[in-house]
Protein backbone atom coordinates (compact mmCIF):
# COMPACT_ATOMS: atom_id res chain seq x y z
CA UNK A 1 0.00 0.00 0.00
CA UNK A 2 1.49 3.89 -0.80
CA UNK A 3 2.00 5.95 1.75
CA UNK A 4 0.77 9.43 1.35
CA UNK A 5 4.33 11.19 1.02
CA UNK A 6 4.92 8.32 -2.40
CA UNK A 7 1.67 9.50 -3.88
CA UNK A 8 2.70 13.01 -3.13
CA UNK A 9 5.56 12.41 -5.08
CA UNK A 10 4.01 10.73 -8.01
CA UNK A 11 1.44 13.76 -8.11
CA UNK A 12 4.25 16.20 -8.24
CA UNK A 13 5.61 14.40 -10.87
CA UNK A 14 1.87 14.14 -13.07
CA UNK A 15 1.87 18.21 -12.17
CA UNK A 16 5.21 19.28 -13.31
CA UNK A 17 4.36 17.12 -17.03
CA UNK A 18 0.99 19.55 -16.80
CA UNK A 19 2.21 22.52 -16.20
CA UNK A 20 5.06 22.40 -18.73
CA UNK A 21 2.42 21.41 -21.33
CA UNK A 22 1.73 17.82 -21.96
CA UNK A 23 -1.92 17.29 -20.82
CA UNK A 24 -2.21 14.18 -22.21
CA UNK A 25 -2.43 12.14 -19.70
CA UNK A 26 -1.55 8.72 -22.17
CA UNK A 27 1.50 10.95 -23.24
CA UNK A 28 2.29 11.75 -19.12
CA UNK A 29 2.55 8.22 -18.46
CA UNK A 30 4.61 7.04 -21.51
CA UNK A 31 6.94 9.36 -20.87
CA UNK A 32 7.00 8.23 -18.25
CA UNK A 33 7.28 4.71 -19.09
CA UNK A 34 11.02 5.65 -21.09
CA UNK A 35 12.08 7.26 -18.23
CA UNK A 36 11.37 4.22 -15.53
CA UNK A 37 13.07 1.87 -18.17
CA UNK A 38 16.22 4.01 -18.81
CA UNK A 39 16.45 3.79 -14.99
CA UNK A 40 16.19 0.07 -14.71
CA UNK A 41 18.42 -0.33 -17.84
CA UNK A 42 20.96 1.44 -15.42
CA UNK A 43 20.45 -0.45 -12.87
CA UNK A 44 20.75 -3.73 -14.35
CA UNK A 45 24.65 -2.51 -15.74
CA UNK A 46 25.18 -1.69 -11.98
CA UNK A 47 24.21 -5.24 -10.59
CA UNK A 48 26.28 -6.97 -13.76
CA UNK A 49 29.67 -4.32 -12.97
CA UNK A 50 29.17 -5.73 -9.13
CA UNK A 51 28.97 -8.65 -9.92
CA UNK A 52 31.94 -9.03 -12.08
CA UNK A 53 33.83 -6.67 -9.48
CA UNK A 54 32.52 -9.29 -6.71
CA UNK A 55 33.75 -12.23 -9.07
CA UNK A 56 36.42 -10.82 -10.29
CA UNK A 57 35.62 -11.48 -13.69
CA UNK A 58 35.20 -9.43 -17.07
CA UNK A 59 31.08 -7.88 -17.43
CA UNK A 60 29.34 -10.80 -19.04
CA UNK A 61 26.58 -8.38 -20.14
CA UNK A 62 27.21 -5.00 -21.82
CA UNK A 63 23.83 -3.05 -21.63
CA UNK A 64 25.73 0.23 -22.23
CA UNK A 65 28.42 -0.49 -24.67
CA UNK A 66 31.87 0.40 -23.95
CA UNK A 67 33.12 3.54 -26.24
CA UNK A 68 30.82 5.97 -28.47
CA UNK A 69 27.69 5.98 -30.08
CA UNK A 70 27.04 6.98 -33.59
CA UNK A 71 27.39 10.64 -32.69
CA UNK A 72 30.31 10.36 -30.66
CA UNK A 73 28.60 10.78 -27.12
CA UNK A 74 30.01 8.09 -24.61
CA UNK A 75 27.53 5.66 -24.09
CA UNK A 76 28.72 5.76 -20.36
CA UNK A 77 26.82 9.22 -20.66
CA UNK A 78 23.43 7.64 -21.52
CA UNK A 79 22.87 5.85 -18.20
CA UNK A 80 20.44 7.41 -15.78
CA UNK A 81 22.91 7.81 -13.06
CA UNK A 82 25.20 10.01 -15.17
CA UNK A 83 22.86 12.13 -16.86
CA UNK A 84 21.26 12.94 -14.11
CA UNK A 85 23.45 15.04 -12.93
CA UNK A 86 23.94 17.04 -16.07
CA UNK A 87 22.92 20.64 -16.24
CA UNK A 88 19.86 21.07 -17.94
CA UNK A 89 20.64 22.02 -21.69
CA UNK A 90 22.99 18.87 -21.77
CA UNK A 91 20.81 17.10 -20.17
CA UNK A 92 17.89 17.49 -22.88
CA UNK A 93 20.68 16.97 -25.69
CA UNK A 94 21.66 13.61 -24.32
CA UNK A 95 18.16 12.29 -23.59
CA UNK A 96 16.74 13.42 -27.25
CA UNK A 97 20.02 13.19 -29.47
CA UNK A 98 21.48 10.37 -27.66
CA UNK A 99 19.46 8.22 -25.20
CA UNK A 100 16.27 7.79 -27.13
CA UNK A 101 18.16 6.80 -30.63
CA UNK A 102 20.08 4.36 -27.93
CA UNK A 103 16.57 3.31 -26.88
CA UNK A 104 15.19 2.37 -30.80
CA UNK A 105 17.89 0.29 -31.79
CA UNK A 106 18.56 -2.00 -28.26
CA UNK A 107 18.87 -5.18 -29.88
CA UNK A 108 21.22 -6.46 -27.17
CA UNK A 109 18.12 -6.67 -24.92
CA UNK A 110 15.73 -9.05 -25.79
CA UNK A 111 13.18 -8.70 -23.97
CA UNK A 112 9.61 -7.86 -24.50
CA UNK A 113 9.92 -4.22 -23.04
CA UNK A 114 13.19 -3.40 -25.71
CA UNK A 115 11.60 -4.33 -28.14
CA UNK A 116 8.30 -2.27 -27.26
CA UNK A 117 10.78 0.56 -27.00
CA UNK A 118 11.74 0.75 -30.72
CA UNK A 119 9.53 2.89 -31.34
CA UNK A 120 10.28 5.23 -28.71
CA UNK A 121 9.53 9.18 -29.07
CA UNK A 122 10.97 12.04 -26.80
CA UNK A 123 8.23 14.44 -26.75
CA UNK A 124 9.23 16.28 -23.51
CA UNK A 125 9.15 20.18 -24.67
CA UNK A 126 11.64 21.64 -22.25
CA UNK A 127 14.87 21.25 -20.58
CA UNK A 128 13.71 22.77 -17.31
CA UNK A 129 10.69 20.23 -17.29
CA UNK A 130 13.28 17.12 -17.85
CA UNK A 131 15.21 17.95 -15.18
CA UNK A 132 12.66 18.14 -12.77
CA UNK A 133 10.79 14.71 -13.95
CA UNK A 134 14.61 13.30 -13.74
CA UNK A 135 14.84 14.78 -9.99
CA UNK A 136 11.33 13.52 -9.28
CA UNK A 137 11.51 10.43 -10.60
CA UNK A 138 15.23 9.63 -9.04
CA UNK A 139 13.38 10.83 -5.66
CA UNK A 140 10.95 7.79 -5.94
CA UNK A 141 11.98 4.72 -4.45
CA UNK A 142 12.02 1.71 -6.78
CA UNK A 143 13.75 -1.19 -4.80
CA UNK A 144 10.90 -2.94 -3.67
CA UNK A 145 8.87 -4.86 -6.03
CA UNK A 146 5.57 -3.91 -4.44
CA UNK A 147 6.17 -0.17 -4.27
CA UNK A 148 7.30 0.01 -7.81
CA UNK A 149 4.05 -1.98 -8.86
CA UNK A 150 1.62 0.10 -6.50
CA UNK A 151 3.84 3.44 -7.81
CA UNK A 152 2.66 2.18 -11.67
CA UNK A 153 -1.11 1.33 -10.73
CA UNK A 154 -1.50 4.20 -9.17
CA UNK A 155 0.05 6.41 -12.18
CA UNK A 156 -2.70 4.39 -14.60
CA UNK A 157 -4.71 5.56 -12.41
CA UNK A 158 -4.33 8.84 -13.36
CA UNK A 159 -5.29 8.17 -16.58
CA UNK A 160 -8.50 7.16 -15.43
CA UNK A 161 -9.38 9.93 -13.51
CA UNK A 162 -8.10 12.46 -16.43
CA UNK A 163 -11.00 11.47 -18.27
CA UNK A 164 -9.61 10.46 -21.32
CA UNK A 165 -8.56 6.78 -22.72
CA UNK A 166 -10.26 5.33 -19.96
CA UNK A 167 -11.70 2.39 -21.48
CA UNK A 168 -8.24 0.86 -20.94
CA UNK A 169 -8.53 0.38 -17.29
CA UNK A 170 -11.01 -2.10 -16.15
CA UNK A 171 -11.88 -1.19 -12.22
CA UNK A 172 -8.95 -2.83 -10.42
CA UNK A 173 -11.25 -4.37 -7.69
CA UNK A 174 -13.73 -6.04 -10.73
CA UNK A 175 -9.97 -7.42 -11.89
CA UNK A 176 -9.34 -8.90 -8.78
CA UNK A 177 -12.65 -10.68 -7.82
CA UNK A 178 -12.19 -12.19 -11.51
CA UNK A 179 -8.71 -13.67 -10.49
CA UNK A 180 -9.48 -14.82 -7.38
CA UNK A 181 -13.50 -16.79 -9.17
CA UNK A 182 -10.93 -18.41 -11.60
CA UNK A 183 -8.20 -19.11 -9.10
CA UNK A 184 -4.37 -18.91 -11.24
CA UNK A 185 -2.23 -21.94 -10.61
CA UNK A 186 1.71 -22.27 -11.12
CA UNK A 187 1.25 -24.27 -14.28
CA UNK A 188 -1.38 -22.19 -15.94
CA UNK A 189 -0.87 -20.06 -19.28
CA UNK A 190 -2.89 -17.11 -19.07
CA UNK A 191 -3.86 -15.07 -21.99
CA UNK A 192 -5.48 -11.68 -22.24
CA UNK A 193 -6.28 -11.30 -26.18
CA UNK A 194 -6.87 -6.64 -25.61
CA UNK A 195 -4.76 -6.44 -22.58
CA UNK A 196 -4.15 -2.78 -22.15
CA UNK A 197 -2.44 -1.44 -19.28
CA UNK A 198 -2.18 -5.51 -18.37
CA UNK A 199 -3.82 -5.14 -15.38
CA UNK A 200 -5.91 -8.88 -15.29
CA UNK A 201 -2.41 -10.26 -16.30
CA UNK A 202 -0.39 -8.36 -12.81
CA UNK A 203 -3.61 -9.58 -10.73
CA UNK A 204 -2.89 -12.70 -12.17
CA UNK A 205 0.31 -12.55 -11.17
CA UNK A 206 -0.24 -11.04 -7.78
CA UNK A 207 -2.63 -14.02 -6.82
CA UNK A 208 0.27 -16.48 -8.08
CA UNK A 209 2.53 -14.88 -5.55
CA UNK A 210 0.55 -14.73 -2.63
CA UNK A 211 -0.97 -18.33 -3.03
CA UNK A 212 1.92 -19.87 -4.49
CA UNK A 213 5.06 -18.82 -3.02
CA UNK A 214 6.88 -22.16 -4.49
CA UNK A 215 7.15 -20.70 -7.86
CA UNK A 216 9.65 -18.47 -6.86
CA UNK A 217 11.48 -21.16 -5.52
CA UNK A 218 11.12 -24.44 -7.96
CA UNK A 219 13.16 -23.62 -11.22
CA UNK A 220 10.90 -24.74 -13.45
CA UNK A 221 7.78 -23.20 -12.03
CA UNK A 222 10.01 -19.62 -12.13
CA UNK A 223 11.01 -19.97 -15.52
CA UNK A 224 7.53 -21.18 -16.16
CA UNK A 225 6.29 -17.88 -14.34
CA UNK A 226 8.83 -14.98 -16.05
CA UNK A 227 8.93 -17.03 -19.42
CA UNK A 228 5.60 -18.47 -21.00
CA UNK A 229 2.93 -17.78 -17.87
CA UNK A 230 1.27 -14.49 -19.51
CA UNK A 231 0.12 -13.47 -22.88
CA UNK A 232 -1.12 -10.24 -24.01
CA UNK A 233 -2.25 -8.93 -27.16
CA UNK A 234 -3.38 -5.63 -28.40
CA UNK A 235 -3.56 -3.06 -31.39
CA UNK A 236 -2.19 -0.40 -29.70
CA UNK A 237 1.36 0.54 -29.22
CA UNK A 238 1.64 2.42 -26.46
CA UNK A 239 -0.72 0.37 -24.36
CA UNK A 240 2.08 -2.46 -25.53
CA UNK A 241 4.32 -0.35 -24.06
CA UNK A 242 2.36 0.63 -20.78
CA UNK A 243 1.21 -2.99 -20.31
CA UNK A 244 4.83 -4.08 -20.44
CA UNK A 245 6.13 -1.61 -18.08
CA UNK A 246 3.35 -2.78 -15.34
CA UNK A 247 4.68 -6.37 -15.77
CA UNK A 248 8.13 -5.04 -15.22
CA UNK A 249 7.18 -3.28 -12.39
CA UNK A 250 5.07 -6.39 -10.76
CA UNK A 251 8.36 -8.73 -11.10
CA UNK A 252 7.39 -10.26 -14.46
CA UNK A 253 11.06 -10.39 -16.09
CA UNK A 254 9.80 -11.20 -19.67
CA UNK A 255 6.22 -11.68 -20.40
CA UNK A 256 4.87 -12.03 -23.96
CA UNK A 257 3.58 -8.99 -24.86
CA UNK A 258 2.41 -8.48 -28.42
CA UNK A 259 1.21 -6.47 -31.29
CA UNK A 260 -2.13 -8.44 -32.82
CA UNK A 261 -5.75 -7.42 -33.36
CA UNK A 262 -6.85 -10.65 -31.95
CA UNK A 263 -10.18 -10.85 -34.13
CA UNK A 264 -7.96 -10.34 -37.56
CA UNK A 265 -6.99 -13.21 -39.82
CA UNK A 266 -3.12 -13.30 -38.06
CA UNK A 267 -4.07 -15.68 -34.78
CA UNK A 268 -2.87 -19.03 -36.77
CA UNK A 269 -0.94 -20.97 -33.75
CA UNK A 270 -3.03 -19.70 -30.92
CA UNK A 271 -5.47 -22.26 -31.20
CA UNK A 272 -6.40 -24.32 -27.85
CA UNK A 273 -2.98 -22.87 -26.30
CA UNK A 274 -4.05 -21.67 -23.04
CA UNK A 275 -5.46 -22.93 -19.66
CA UNK A 276 -6.80 -19.60 -18.67
CA UNK A 277 -8.36 -16.47 -20.15
CA UNK A 278 -9.03 -13.08 -18.43
CA UNK A 279 -10.73 -10.12 -20.40
CA UNK A 280 -12.53 -7.19 -20.90
CA UNK A 281 -12.04 -7.37 -24.41
CA UNK A 282 -13.71 -3.61 -26.39
CA UNK A 283 -17.01 -3.90 -27.59
CA UNK A 284 -16.71 -1.24 -30.94
CA UNK A 285 -20.02 -2.69 -32.36
CA UNK A 286 -19.97 -4.34 -35.92
CA UNK A 287 -16.61 -4.89 -37.70
CA UNK A 288 -15.55 -5.67 -41.59
CA UNK A 289 -16.30 -8.86 -42.44
CA UNK A 290 -13.51 -9.12 -44.70
CA UNK A 291 -11.25 -8.24 -42.19
CA UNK A 292 -12.91 -10.59 -39.12
CA UNK A 293 -11.00 -14.22 -39.28
CA UNK A 294 -12.32 -16.43 -41.37
CA UNK A 295 -12.82 -19.10 -38.69
CA UNK A 296 -14.13 -17.00 -36.11
CA UNK A 297 -16.93 -16.48 -38.87
CA UNK A 298 -17.47 -19.98 -38.92
CA UNK A 299 -18.21 -20.44 -35.45
CA UNK A 300 -20.37 -17.90 -35.40
CA UNK A 301 -21.66 -15.72 -38.43
CA UNK A 302 -21.62 -11.82 -37.13
CA UNK A 303 -20.23 -8.74 -37.34
CA UNK A 304 -20.67 -7.93 -33.68
CA UNK A 305 -17.45 -7.81 -31.77
CA UNK A 306 -18.71 -9.09 -28.35
CA UNK A 307 -19.50 -11.97 -30.36
CA UNK A 308 -16.79 -12.51 -31.86
CA UNK A 309 -14.64 -12.17 -28.71
CA UNK A 310 -16.53 -15.23 -27.32
CA UNK A 311 -15.94 -17.28 -30.12
CA UNK A 312 -12.42 -16.30 -30.20
CA UNK A 313 -11.94 -16.96 -26.10
CA UNK A 314 -13.36 -20.33 -27.40
CA UNK A 315 -10.68 -20.85 -30.11
CA UNK A 316 -7.88 -19.74 -27.93
CA UNK A 317 -8.61 -22.21 -24.95
CA UNK A 318 -7.28 -25.55 -24.39
CA UNK A 319 -10.08 -28.25 -23.25
CA UNK A 320 -10.74 -28.20 -19.80
CA UNK A 321 -9.46 -24.00 -19.78
CA UNK A 322 -11.39 -21.80 -18.22
CA UNK A 323 -12.36 -18.16 -18.98
CA UNK A 324 -13.80 -15.38 -16.85
CA UNK A 325 -14.70 -12.29 -19.14
CA UNK A 326 -16.87 -9.22 -19.12
CA UNK A 327 -19.91 -8.73 -21.71
CA UNK A 328 -22.06 -6.37 -22.37
CA UNK A 329 -26.17 -7.46 -21.07
CA UNK A 330 -26.85 -7.64 -24.89
CA UNK A 331 -24.88 -11.36 -24.96
CA UNK A 332 -26.88 -11.93 -22.21
CA UNK A 333 -30.88 -11.81 -23.86
CA UNK A 334 -29.99 -10.67 -27.80
CA UNK A 335 -32.31 -12.52 -30.02
CA UNK A 336 -30.23 -12.60 -33.06
CA UNK A 337 -29.38 -15.91 -34.84
CA UNK A 338 -25.66 -15.27 -33.44
CA UNK A 339 -26.52 -14.01 -30.02
CA UNK A 340 -29.07 -17.46 -29.17
CA UNK A 341 -26.47 -19.63 -31.28
CA UNK A 342 -23.32 -18.32 -29.30
CA UNK A 343 -25.47 -19.30 -26.22
CA UNK A 344 -26.59 -22.36 -27.04
CA UNK A 345 -22.65 -23.55 -27.54
CA UNK A 346 -21.76 -22.23 -24.02
CA UNK A 347 -24.53 -24.22 -22.84
CA UNK A 348 -24.73 -27.41 -24.96
CA UNK A 349 -21.28 -27.89 -25.66
CA UNK A 350 -19.40 -26.10 -23.47
CA UNK A 351 -19.72 -25.52 -19.29
CA UNK A 352 -21.41 -21.97 -18.55
CA UNK A 353 -20.69 -22.17 -14.97
CA UNK A 354 -22.16 -18.49 -13.84
CA UNK A 355 -22.83 -14.94 -14.31
CA UNK A 356 -22.70 -12.30 -12.36
CA UNK A 357 -24.87 -8.98 -13.39
CA UNK A 358 -22.64 -6.22 -12.55
CA UNK A 359 -24.44 -2.68 -11.56
CA UNK A 360 -24.41 -0.50 -14.16
CA UNK A 361 -22.00 1.99 -12.93
CA UNK A 362 -19.16 -0.25 -12.85
CA UNK A 363 -17.59 1.46 -16.07
CA UNK A 364 -19.02 5.37 -15.51
CA UNK A 365 -17.73 7.93 -16.50
CA UNK A 366 -17.14 6.48 -19.76
CA UNK A 367 -19.94 4.38 -20.22
CA UNK A 368 -23.00 3.71 -18.17
CA UNK A 369 -24.00 0.24 -20.65
CA UNK A 370 -24.87 -2.87 -18.35
CA UNK A 371 -22.07 -5.46 -18.14
CA UNK A 372 -22.20 -9.13 -16.70
CA UNK A 373 -19.11 -11.32 -15.94
CA UNK A 374 -19.65 -14.91 -17.55
CA UNK A 375 -17.57 -17.96 -15.81
CA UNK A 376 -17.41 -21.04 -18.43
CA UNK A 377 -14.99 -23.87 -18.94
CA UNK A 378 -14.21 -25.83 -22.09
CA UNK A 379 -15.12 -28.93 -22.94
CA UNK A 380 -15.91 -29.31 -26.27
CA UNK A 381 -18.69 -32.36 -24.44
CA UNK A 382 -21.13 -30.43 -22.52
CA UNK A 383 -21.13 -30.78 -19.18
CA UNK A 384 -23.35 -27.48 -18.15
CA UNK A 385 -25.89 -28.89 -15.05
CA UNK A 386 -26.86 -25.39 -13.30
CA UNK A 387 -26.04 -22.39 -14.13
CA UNK A 388 -25.24 -19.99 -11.37
CA UNK A 389 -26.29 -16.54 -11.16
CA UNK A 390 -25.92 -13.63 -9.11
CA UNK A 391 -27.34 -9.85 -8.89
CA UNK A 392 -24.43 -7.62 -7.66
CA UNK A 393 -26.00 -4.36 -6.92
CA UNK A 394 -23.10 -2.72 -5.36
CA UNK A 395 -19.01 -2.64 -5.79
CA UNK A 396 -17.77 -0.38 -2.92
CA UNK A 397 -17.78 2.63 -4.92
CA UNK A 398 -20.73 5.06 -5.80
CA UNK A 399 -22.43 3.78 -8.99
CA UNK A 400 -21.94 7.95 -10.91
CA UNK A 401 -19.58 9.68 -12.65
CA UNK A 402 -17.45 10.41 -9.36
CA UNK A 403 -17.06 6.64 -8.23
CA UNK A 404 -16.59 7.51 -5.13
CA UNK A 405 -15.03 4.90 -2.27
CA UNK A 406 -18.27 4.30 0.11
CA UNK A 407 -16.31 2.29 2.62
CA UNK A 408 -12.76 2.74 4.35
CA UNK A 409 -10.30 1.42 2.01
CA UNK A 410 -9.76 -2.23 4.53
CA UNK A 411 -13.31 -2.94 3.40
CA UNK A 412 -12.94 -2.25 0.06
CA UNK A 413 -12.69 -5.23 -2.84
CA UNK A 414 -13.43 -8.97 -2.88
CA UNK A 415 -10.92 -10.10 -0.24
CA UNK A 416 -11.14 -6.71 2.31
CA UNK A 417 -8.98 -6.45 5.12
CA UNK A 418 -11.60 -5.60 7.58
CA UNK A 419 -14.79 -8.21 8.21
CA UNK A 420 -17.96 -6.58 6.60
CA UNK A 421 -21.28 -6.27 8.49
CA UNK A 422 -24.97 -6.25 6.49
CA UNK A 423 -25.02 -2.38 5.50
CA UNK A 424 -21.37 -2.73 4.52
CA UNK A 425 -22.50 -5.55 2.26
CA UNK A 426 -25.23 -3.50 1.05
CA UNK A 427 -22.16 -1.52 -0.23
CA UNK A 428 -20.06 -3.94 -1.25
CA UNK A 429 -20.93 -7.11 -2.80
CA UNK A 430 -18.07 -8.37 -4.18
CA UNK A 431 -16.74 -11.04 -1.07
CA UNK A 432 -20.08 -12.23 -0.89
CA UNK A 433 -20.25 -12.53 -4.66
CA UNK A 434 -16.57 -15.11 -3.77
CA UNK A 435 -18.05 -16.55 -0.52
CA UNK A 436 -21.40 -17.55 -2.71
CA UNK A 437 -19.29 -18.65 -5.67
CA UNK A 438 -17.34 -21.37 -3.78
CA UNK A 439 -20.84 -22.77 -2.47
CA UNK A 440 -22.82 -23.04 -5.84
CA UNK A 441 -22.06 -26.77 -6.34
CA UNK A 442 -23.52 -26.77 -2.40
CA UNK A 443 -25.83 -24.29 -0.50
CA UNK A 444 -26.28 -21.92 -3.01
CA UNK A 445 -28.32 -24.93 -5.23
CA UNK A 446 -30.83 -24.83 -2.81
CA UNK A 447 -31.44 -20.90 -2.21
CA UNK A 448 -34.72 -19.57 -3.93
CA UNK A 449 -35.00 -17.48 -6.95
CA UNK A 450 -35.50 -14.18 -4.59
CA UNK A 451 -32.03 -14.34 -2.93
CA UNK A 452 -29.12 -12.35 -4.01
CA UNK A 453 -27.64 -15.87 -5.78
CA UNK A 454 -29.19 -18.70 -7.19
CA UNK A 455 -28.55 -21.28 -9.50
CA UNK A 456 -31.02 -22.45 -12.37
CA UNK A 457 -31.16 -25.98 -14.02
CA UNK A 458 -29.95 -26.35 -17.71
CA UNK A 459 -33.76 -27.82 -19.07
CA UNK A 460 -34.87 -24.02 -17.49
CA UNK A 461 -32.58 -22.31 -19.34
CA UNK A 462 -33.23 -24.41 -22.60
CA UNK A 463 -36.94 -23.70 -21.81
CA UNK A 464 -36.06 -19.79 -22.21
CA UNK A 465 -33.93 -20.22 -25.57
CA UNK A 466 -30.70 -19.93 -24.50
CA UNK A 467 -31.56 -16.47 -22.09
CA UNK A 468 -29.29 -15.72 -19.27
CA UNK A 469 -30.95 -12.34 -18.18
CA UNK A 470 -30.53 -12.97 -15.01
CA UNK A 471 -34.13 -10.84 -14.66
CA UNK A 472 -35.58 -14.00 -16.70
CA UNK A 473 -35.40 -16.15 -14.05
CA UNK A 474 -34.82 -14.13 -10.37
CA UNK A 475 -38.71 -13.62 -8.53
CA UNK A 476 -39.55 -10.90 -6.36
CA UNK A 477 -40.88 -10.80 -2.79
CA UNK A 478 -44.29 -9.15 -2.46
CA UNK A 479 -45.14 -8.00 0.49
CA UNK A 480 -48.59 -8.71 2.08
CA UNK A 481 -50.24 -5.64 2.77
CA UNK A 482 -53.09 -5.75 5.56
CA UNK A 483 -56.30 -4.98 4.29
CA UNK A 484 -58.61 -3.43 6.56
CA UNK A 485 -62.25 -4.16 6.32
CA UNK A 486 -65.01 -1.78 5.04
CA UNK A 487 -66.68 -1.82 8.55
CA UNK A 488 -63.39 -0.48 10.41
CA UNK A 489 -63.02 2.27 7.82
CA UNK A 490 -67.02 3.38 7.99
CA UNK A 491 -66.34 3.45 11.81
CA UNK A 492 -63.66 5.70 11.73
CA UNK A 493 -65.39 8.01 9.26
CA UNK A 494 -68.03 8.30 11.69
CA UNK A 495 -65.61 9.26 14.73
CA UNK A 496 -63.81 11.76 12.85
CA UNK A 497 -67.11 13.36 11.64
CA UNK A 498 -68.17 13.42 15.24
CA UNK A 499 -64.74 15.36 16.42
CA UNK A 500 -65.36 17.76 13.42
CA UNK A 501 -68.27 18.95 14.38
CA UNK A 502 -67.12 19.00 17.75
CA UNK A 503 -64.64 21.24 16.91
CA UNK A 504 -66.69 23.56 14.86
CA UNK A 505 -69.23 24.24 17.68
CA UNK A 506 -65.94 25.19 19.76
CA UNK A 507 -64.93 27.50 17.17
CA UNK A 508 -68.31 29.03 17.17
CA UNK A 509 -68.59 29.10 20.41
CA UNK A 510 -64.95 31.45 20.28
CA UNK A 511 -66.16 33.76 17.87
CA UNK A 512 -69.24 34.52 19.94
Amino acid sequence: MLTGDLKNQIDRIWDAFWSGGISNPLEVIEQITYLLFLRRLDDLQTLEENKATRLKRPLERHIFPEGKDPKKRPYADLRWSRFKHFAAAEMFTVVDQHVFPFLRTLGGDTSTYAHHMKDARFTIPKPALLVKVVELLDAVPLDDRDTKGDLYEYMLGKIASAGQNGQFRTPRHVIRLMVEMTTPGPKDVICDPACGTAGFLVAAGEFLREHHPEILRDAKLKAHFHQNAFHGFDFDSTMLRIGSMNMLLHGVENPDIRYRDSLAQDHAGEEERYTLVLANPPFAGSLDTESTAKDLQQVVKTKKTELLFLALFLRLLKPGGRAAVIVPDGVLFGSSKAHKELRRMLIEEQKLDGVVSLPGGVFKPYAGVSTAILLFTKTNSGGTDHVWFYDCTADGWSLDDKRTPLLSEDKLGPVPEAKLTATDHAKNNLPDILTRWRERDGKDRKRPRTAQSFCIPKADLVAQGYDLSLNRYKEVVHEEVQHRSPQEILAELAKLEVEIQKGMKELGGMLR
